[in-house]
């Protein structure tokens, strides 16, 4: 796999939130407009390229009976970093994120990069898998982010749109997220599954064996 098929594999083929279905509840919770999208997708992102490094790289020193554990706390103290970062640089976004920011900690993407990947591979190819992981995961939240908020307050990044457009406020809620996400996750598997068929790799002999390494 070339590096730039490494780097983008988040996008569409394993997206973390639309492919493997992974992050769902902050996903939803802090799409309300793009700019939380970004802030919580960069830290998400921070959070995994440092902790996929650290644990590839010590790996062979913690004992298999408390991997988990032992990858909580070196996440941990990730979300630490950059929850003190934000606090004091920015104030207002950390303060929008809330009570997901810290949960970071719990994200089933991260732990899962960590115990699947960065467990397994050296580290520069776990830093390379947590920074595609990470586009994949800030382009989710952008996408679902951006459609709420220029759909549902006629604003993109807090700047009104269209004049009289008329918004569209059942996006900003719950059930308004449940939609959007919806719709999102059917665009990206329609655009995966023609990506696949394209390469011409849907119906290879390696495919059909689970071989395929592309």
């Amino acid at each position: 796999m070339t590096l730039f098929k490494k780097l983008t594999k988040g996008i569409f083929k394993e997206n973390p939130v639309f492919s493997l279905v992974l992050g769902t509840c902050p996903t939803l919770a802090v799409t309300t407009n793009a700019q939380n999208g970004i802030f919580m997708g960069i830290a998400a992102t921070f959070v995994l390229i440092c902790s996929n490094i650290v644990i590839s790289a010590v790996k062979k020193l913690i004992p298999s009976k408390v991997r988990l554990p032992s990858y909580i706390v070196i996440i941990a103290g990730f979300v630490t970093i950059v929850s003190m970062i934000m606090q004091a640089f920015l104030p207002a976004a950390y303060e929008a994120l809330g009570i997901f920011l810290p949960l970071i900690v719990v994200n089933c993407i991260i732990l899962g990069r960590a115990e699947l990947f960065a467990s397994k591979n050296n580290v520069f190819d776990s830093a390379l898998d947590g920074l595609a992981m990470g586009i994949g995961f800030t382009f989710s939240l952008l996408l679902i982010g951006s459609l709420r908020e220029i759909i549902g307050n006629g604003s993109f990044f807090g700047m009104s749109l269209f004049g009289g457009f008329q918004p569209f406020p059942f996006l900003t809620t719950s059930s308004g997220g449940f939609l959007t996400f919806g719709v999102c996750m059917c665009l990206v598997s329609m655009i995966s599954k023609k990506e696949i068929k394209s390469t011409g790799c849907g119906g290879c002999k390696l495919c059909e064996k689970g071989e395929c390494q592309e």
